[in-house]
């Protein structure tokens, strides 16, 4: 899929980064979000200190041009992990698997992990197709769902 690219986050994309994070079927597929994802001054807050954070490697989704998501790599509890986000109106046509196998292939720290609720096929699917394991179980309280729920964290080695 030759539509997908990924760049630097701009300034400009976190309006559409914040759209994404309100809607609520999204939040309720990721369960681990902000406490109240409408709240514009967190959110910037969070942002801010991403985009200072050197640490954490930030790119934007492109799809056909147009802003479709995120994708990072960030420390969590002293492991490198990768986190992505992508609109719903982009779910379903291969974007976030296209997208995270572009990011992995420029990662060359292994192993890297990613953690997925249970109960969220897509995203255990998307980083299964990119050769991600099941390597353990955690949980925790997710926000979004308002109740503690059980993960997956998985690993690539290779």
């Amino acid at each position: 899929m030759s539509d997908v690219l990924l760049r630097d986050v701009f300034e400009e994309d976190l309006a559409i980064f914040f759209e994404h994070q309100r809607d609520p079927e999204a939040n309720y597929m990721a369960a681990f979000t902000a406490k109240d994802p409408s709240d514009k001054a967190a959110f910037d807050a969070h942002w801010a200190k991403i985009l200072g954070d050197e640490t954490i490697i930030k790119k934007t989704v492109l799809y056909e041009g147009q802003v479709a998501g995120q994708i990072l790599l960030f420390e969590h509890m002293g492991q490198p992990e990768v986190s992505y986000w992508i609109g719903r109106e982009y779910w379903g046509k291969g974007i976030a698997t296209r997208a995270l196998s572009l990011f992995i292939r420029d990662i060359k720290t292994r192993p890297l992990y990613a953690r997925a609720v249970k109960d969220h096929i897509a995203s255990i699917r998307i980083l299964g197709k990119n050769g991600f394991i099941i390597w353990g179980e955690d949980k925790g309280y997710a926000h979004a769902r308002g109740e503690e729920v059980e993960e997956y964290i998985m690993k690539l080695s290779f």
